[in-house]
């Protein structure tokens, strides 16, 4: 509930900015900039996860393919209330995950060959529960709305810079005024970016602590992502940036320096795995450790 809340509040402040330095402007340049944030946004809602899967060379496995792992998906997307979603295969040595897909009837979750020979099966199972709840808290809906925000406040801070700079001032008051409207032009969409990151980070946690009901398990999901941040900084990726996003973990740490962290969509793993431990101490009774099998033969 707290991270609900917070993801509400973060959006308010990204509609709030938006009607501010609309209000500075000509409406008609905020429409303009709304209308191209909406169509390559709406875009990306509907066709994304075809793209992402494509970008990533993901291939599909079909229940015969892959039975324990599909009967897994079919245990947890069960416990989560949604329909079991499509189940894909990165080729891809670094071990990582994501989930993707408009809403809950097109889901899917990718994982890569690296995640399935790394992890045990009490861990995978965490992750795989993990992805579900992004799926079930409609985060790929929730991303594109704050995207949309952002870049209509970027693109409209964009036009107003250019403005700004074109127009020039003809005497001390209309400079001043132009300064200002540059100051904001600059800023907006540094402020916009934050907020979005910030909605990109929350989103995080409440799928870890959706994942972590779903499977019951958040002990298991903690262990799965210190291992996943560990090979992260070991196996190099071949990951564009603007989908690193998705996965459960940057799948650019190996690359990421303290600015680059800054701008982080993934909170520090140190405090996902905190707050999980927090969960597992509250369980009430403390959630099962059964005895797992090698996971060998996944695929």
């Amino acid at each position: 509930m707290k991270n609900q809340i917070k993801t509400i509040l973060l959006l308010g402040v990204l509609s709030a900015m938006l009607v501010g330095i609309g209000a500075a402007i000509s409406p008609t340049w905020l429409y303009i900039a709304g209308f191209l944030a909406a169509a390559m946004n709406l875009g990306a809602y509907f066709f994304s996860d075809k793209i992402v899967l494509r970008m990533h060379g993901a291939r599909e496995l079909l229940p015969g393919q892959a039975p324990a792992l599909h009967s897994m998906v079919a245990e947890l997307s069960a416990r989560a209330g949604i329909p079991q979603p499509r189940l894909f295969l990165i080729p891809e040595m670094q071990p990582n995950a994501f989930a993707t897909g408009r809403n809950p009837a097109h889901g899917v979750v990718a994982v890569t060959e690296g995640i399935v020979q790394l992890l045990s099966e009490r861990e995978l199972r965490g992750v795989i529960a993990h992805e579900l709840a992004h799926i079930k808290n409609r985060d790929i809906l929730l991303s594109t709305v704050a995207a949309m925000l952002a870049a209509v406040i970027s693109g409209v801070g964009n036009m107003l810079a250019f403005s700004s700079l074109l127009g020039g001032a003809q005497d001390e008051e209309e400079g001043s005024s132009g300064l200002g409207g540059l100051a904001m032009a600059l800023l907006a969409p540094l402020a916009a970016t934050f907020v979005q990151l910030a909605i990109s980070r929350s989103r995080e946690y409440l799928a870890d602590e959706t994942g972590a009901e779903i499977s019951g398990d958040p002990e298991a999901l903690a262990s799965a992502l210190l291992k996943l941040e560990r090979s992260a900084e070991l196996v190099p990726a071949q990951v564009q940036p603007a989908t690193a996003s998705l996965f459960i973990v940057n799948p650019l740490s190996s690359a990421a320096g303290a600015m680059l962290r800054l701008f982080s969509t993934h909170p520090a793993t140190e405090e996902r795995v905190r707050r999980l431990m927090t969960l597992a101490r509250r369980s009430s009774p403390p959630a099962p450790r059964r005895t797992f099998r090698p996971n060998y033969g996944w695929l």
